[in-house]
């Protein structure tokens, strides 16, 4: 996150380049490539599609639970469009998702042909799909003619045959195609399906009329009964914990069954849920032998890795990831029992967490697009004021981690017209302030206000701003580029004359008609932090007076920590930030967590925990944002960031924070960081970039290869080479 202003400098830099690289791509587009056939939409339109799907799955207790924003849909008729110079004849194959039109050169060729004869030279082919059950989808394949990510669409096709048989077309917009992983013709998008494969149960008890099958830790899937016969009803009661699936009057998720004697004797429940615990009844005419499970999944490679000499650091790692993993589908989701929605809020931590471990840019895309949906804009991301705030701010991680700019392009109009719309919202003074329809969320704490100018709503919003006017200059809008670093940097000037306290050098929170409330909360000021937006004086004092004082309102959500921990290690509290993941997350391992959950509060007894929004299983027990020991062990005590675009500069600044020793590994775009860290010697071998090791030491380090140079007293750096295995020596202060 504090990039932004290094990154503005160095993007004017490369910007000439990229356009340069980028024209030399456009003019060998029409040449043809041995590339793979892929099928290709209009971009977002299967994440849109997708999502809808999704998110409509949700029930509790059998009753359908939609979310609670807009819904949007695909474009029901679409046009692709590619021109290609070919040496040699060529005879394609097509495949569509709905009916078409097609036109060689302008000339309509009749009918719905699965085959279409290409000539020597140059051609201009052009696809008018409609489909408005799924979304319009094609797949070209032939020899030298595929359809793949070089092929443009548009949705507003003013394209039209004359009365001489001869296309004609005026004003149209083409944008690049979208496209994923679909590139064989029977793998089509709308028969998307996450991966499956057999769990069997680790435990099963008798309970009164029924049993309970315990699969030994959280997970998600479709229940499967074996050697099942007889006619009859089975029911079927969900639990994350023991005491919700064995109550089947209040547990969340039950599926009541009913079979007429003529079902298969390995019967697959075709609803899937998350549990660790199912309570099985059935009445007497109905007899099975066992109960297994279906665990469905999306099949992530995990890149990321960290061990340490705390055995119970390395459990809090290990069940962080499985618990990214879990809420990693589709989508970046924020729990798979309860909502099984897209969160912007959430998905942006997911974001973070994902660079640190599987660094999965596709699904970082789809969420993003999931989220913004399409024209007009009538309400907030998720009709949360902040969550739309965590967008642009997430697009802005999304290029500094991958470096990829087309994203930033393709989808720059949806980026100004979401960023329009919260300007709108502002009130005369300049600041957000929550007009009717609008949910400041911030976090779920007691007695949090959120009325009024909350400063934590214009950081986020300053932020934003700056992150608009980075993807301005990438798209080539150099006016807007102008007019997004003004508001931010002004924006920036207000926050502080009105919200900085200089008697108590700390962020107040909240001012409502005019007047400062005399609130301090963790929330702006933590951010302000690793936004790099404080002086070093002012984070000292904040450190002091803010995020190390208990009078300070508590944080109580792994959401919110997520955050407090990261200011933290920003200022280089390691040591105590591990004593914190240690006592936090720690907790829920001896409260017998498999997963970790949404909230967590020491102070709860037994079933408390199990407790939320008024009701004795309103928690969910696997939630995205309980993963942050990924992102923090990977940046903060790994020490592994960004510093340009697509890793081709990064920072090691590795902390032990009271480890003995900890090794790992950190991701990047082409490859990973590789890492060991004693309080005596250091190896590091990365796969791509430029990166510089910072290392503390009371005496000059030693190196195998490279040149240390000293940058201050006790601090040191050495530049990392990709392929190179270095191994330093040095003395731990």
């Amino acid at each position: 996150m504090n990039a932004f202003l290094s990154l503005s400098n160095s993007l004017r830099n490369n910007f000439k380049i990229v356009v340069g690289i980028c024209a030399l791509l456009f003019l060998t587009e029409g040449t043809y490539a041995q590339q793979k056939a892929t099928w290709i939409w209009y971009p977002g339109d299967f994440e849109v599609w997708l999502s809808n799907k999704m998110q409509v799955r949700r029930t509790e207790r059998e009753a359908v639970f939609p979310p609670l924003w807009q819904y949007y849909s695909p474009y029901a008729l679409v046009t692709f469009q590619t021109e290609v110079n070919i040496q040699e004849p060529d005879e394609v194959k097509i495949y569509s998702e709905g009916s078409f039109q097609l036109l060689l050169d302008g000339v309509q060729v009749y009918g719905q042909p699965k085959s279409l004869k290409i000539p020597v030279g140059k051609h201009k082919i052009s696809f008018k799909v409609y489909n408005q059950e799924v979304l319009p989808a094609i797949y070209i394949d032939g020899k030298y003619v595929k359809s793949d990510a070089s092929w443009k669409v548009t949705n507003e096709d003013k394209l039209w045959i004359d009365e001489k048989g001869k296309a004609q077309q005026s004003g149209t917009p083409w944008v690049p195609v979208g496209s994923w992983n679909f590139d064989s013709s029977e793998n089509k998008p709308s028969g998307f399906k996450l991966t499956t494969k057999p769990w069997n149960a680790k435990k099963t008890e008798k309970t009164g009329t029924g049993e309970l099958v315990d699969f030994g830790k959280e997970t998600f899937g479709y229940i499967k009964i074996h050697g099942l016969k007889g006619k009859g009803k089975v029911a079927l009661y969900y639990g994350e914990s023991r005491e919700e699936a064995l109550d089947s009057a209040k547990c969340e998720t039950l599926d009541h069954l009913s079979f007429d004697g003529n079902q298969p004797e390995t019967y697959t429940h075709n609803g899937s849920k998350a549990f660790r615990y199912v309570q099985v009844k059935a009445d007497p005419t109905v007899k099975y032998d066992s109960i297994s499970m279906l665990y469905e999944y999306l099949p992530l490679d995990y890149r990321g890795a960290f061990k340490s000499s705390d055995e119970q650091l390395n459990k809090i790692w290990d069940v962080s990831a499985y618990t990214m993993h879990l809420t990693s589908r589709e989508f970046f989701i924020d729990g798979i029992k309860r909502d099984r929605w897209v969160w912007s809020g959430d998905a942006y931590q997911s974001y973070l967490m994902n660079y640190y471990l599987f660094f999965d840019s596709a699904s970082v895309e789809r969420t993003l697009l999931a989220l913004r949906g399409k024209e007009p804009v009538t309400a907030h991301v998720n009709i949360i004021m902040d969550y739309s705030l965590y967008w642009f701010v997430g697009v802005y991680d999304y290029y500094l981690h991958t470096g990829d700019t087309k994203f930033i392009k393709t989808f720059y109009p949806r980026m100004k017209s979401l960023m329009e719309f919260c300007l709108k919202r502002r009130n005369t003074n300049g600041f957000l302030e929550p007009l009717e329809g609008d949910w400041v969320f911030i976090d779920w704490a007691d007695g949090l206000p959120k009325t009024g100018e909350v400063s934590f709503e214009q950081m986020l919003l300053a932020r934003s701003l700056e992150a608009m006017a980075v993807s301005a200059e990438i798209a080539g809008e150099n006016e807007d580029q102008k007019q997004y670093q003004k508001l931010a940097a002004d924006l920036k000037t207000k926050l502080f004359d009105v919200f900085w306290d200089k008697k108590q050098n700390v962020m107040k929170h909240q001012r409502i008609d005019g007047k400062m409330q005399d609130i301090v909360t963790r929330y702006a000021n933590m951010f302000g932090i690793f936004f790099n937006y404080f002086n070093e004086e002012q984070k000292q004092s904040i450190k002091n007076k803010v995020l190390l004082n208990n009078d300070i309102l508590k944080i109580t959500t792994p959401y919110m920590r997520f955050y407090e921990l990261e200011a933290l290690c920003a200022m280089g509290e390691q040591d105590y930030v591990l004593k914190e993941m240690k006592d936090y997350w720690g907790g829920m391992l001896k409260e017998g967590a498999t997963s970790f959950w949404e909230e967590y509060n020491p102070n709860k007894k037994g079933t408390e925990h199990l407790a939320m929004y008024g009701r004795p299983y309103g928690k969910s027990l696997c939630h995205a944002w309980g993963s942050s020991p990924i992102y923090l062990l990977g940046k903060y005590y790994l020490g592994v960031k960004p510093t340009a675009p697509g890793y081709s500069e990064y920072e090691i600044k590795p902390n032990l924070g009271g480890l003995q020793w900890m090794e790992g590994k950190v991701p990047t775009p082409k490859g990973e960081v590789a890492m060991y860290v004693s309080k005596s010697e250091i190896k590091v071998k990365a796969a791509e970039g430029e990166g510089k090791l910072i290392i503390e030491s009371s005496s000059k380090p030693k190196a195998s290869s490279g040149t240390i140079t000293q940058l201050e007293k006790n601090k040191y750096q050495l530049t990392v080479k990709p392929n190179v295995e270095y191994k330093v020596s040095y003395k731990a202060l």
